[in-house]
């Protein structure tokens, strides 16, 4: 005979320590938790940590760095909660007690621009976000990278740009607003610089180069 109960009885146990196991990486937001931030409490330091999603930064809760959007939080334990959900350690406020390599705050910086280029991205913004000055930042990230960050945010812009261009029929305007620069005349003029070709032209170079392929195609079978 089949042990129903039994069955339910388990069933009921694991669906409790999914739920458990779901829960201990990650801690709800309370209103005390938020206030300590807001207020860089340093009394809540080690009672938990919390991560930024559109900055892939966690702190303590002491850390003055720029409040960010409440929706955008994650409430972890202790830090290595937050490591194992891919969060990196702020250089600012050291939540693991361990000064962070000028390499890993470089590989920060850019996981930073790839998640914002479409946003406002300053060098004092992009400071703010990734918890430095912005003469370290700048400093550091060419030494590393070989461009400076303000570069790689052109860089990147610029290539989602053609991604746009070849993928969609958005138009130009659209497309700039789309990357993060909203001044489409600027838009054009830098475009043109980092492709050697105009929006315009470098989408029909690339339609009329899709074109030439599938004829090419056709012919061969």
């Amino acid at each position: 005979m089949v042990n129903l109960k039994g069955s339910e009885h388990d069933s009921t146990s694991d669906a409790i320590h999914n739920e458990n196991a779901v829960g201990a990486s990650q801690e709800r937001m309370t209103d005390e938790k938020w206030q300590a931030i807001i207020r860089n409490d340093a009394s809540y330091d080690d009672k938990f940590f919390y991560a930024v999603k559109t900055t892939g930064i966690f702190c303590r809760p002491s850390c003055k760095s720029r409040v960010p959007k409440k929706e955008n939080v994650r409430i972890f334990q202790n830090a290595e909660q937050a490591l194992s959900e891919h969060f990196r350690p702020c250089k600012r406020c050291k939540p693991t007690g361990q000064r962070l390599p000028d390499h890993e705050w470089v590989e920060q910086i850019t996981q930073c621009i790839d998640m914002n280029y479409s946003e406002t991205l300053t060098l004092e913004i992009l400071a703010d976000m990734c918890h430095g000055s912005p003469y370290h930042l700048h400093r550091i990230f060419k030494r590393i990278k070989g461009i400076t960050p303000v570069e790689y945010v052109q860089q990147t812009r610029i290539a989602k740009a053609m991604e746009y261009l070849i993928h969609s029929d958005k138009a130009i305007a659209d497309i700039a607003m789309t990357v993060g620069i909203p001044n489409t005349s600027y838009f054009i003029t830098l475009f043109k610089t980092k492709t050697g070709h105009t929006p315009t032209d470098y989408r029909q170079l690339n339609r009329n180069k899709h074109t030439t392929e599938v004829l090419q195609n056709g012919r061969k079978k």
